[in-house]
């Protein structure tokens, strides 16, 4: 009889400056406009939540979610293109969520390329809707791209 290889746990975690290498090299595989590691480094420092995903002792992805002014904003949420199609996104983006309804916020926001179409697919499937456009936001090959702003009504359980 065969068994089922049984998926390797994943877990997440806050950041440490000791994971900013993989983080920033995940990052500079995952974009071709990426942020620098001073801009990681920066926002560990700022005391951003950043929280990383492990599988099996290796960063697997990783997020950054500012809350301030009664508002959360999703600053980076990125898988490692070695472990993208598996939910981890999913995973990191339900942690986000989780945290920001526990930090008593009722909106929570992103800016996301509209070329990104399996982000946008994600975050439509978790309630995000778009509520504006940023003109020219975005770095690209070709001039500047549009960012699509987004919000999720979040519900405050009592």
């Amino acid at each position: 009889m065969i068994t089922p290889m049984a998926e390797p746990v994943s877990t997440i975690r806050d950041m440490l400056h000791d994971d900013l290498p993989m983080v920033s090299d995940i990052e500079r595989r995952s974009y071709e406009f990426p942020w620098s590691h001073g801009v990681f480094r920066d926002c560990l420092l700022a005391g951003y939540q950043c929280f990383v995903l492990v599988r099996e002792d290796r960063v697997a992805g990783y997020s950054i979610l500012s809350v301030a002014a009664g508002e959360a904003h999703i600053l980076n949420l990125c898988v490692d293109p070695d472990f993208r199609s598996l939910r981890y996104g999913e995973k990191l983006l339900d942690e986000l969520l989780y945290r920001a309804r526990s930090t008593s916020v009722r909106e929570i926001f992103l800016e996301v390329r509209p070329s990104n179409k399996t982000a946008l697919a994600l975050y439509r499937k978790k309630g995000f809707h778009q509520i504006a456009e940023r003109p020219a936001y975005y770095q690209a090959n070709e001039g500047r791209e549009d960012a699509a702003v987004l919000v999720k009504k979040l519900v405050i359980e009592d």
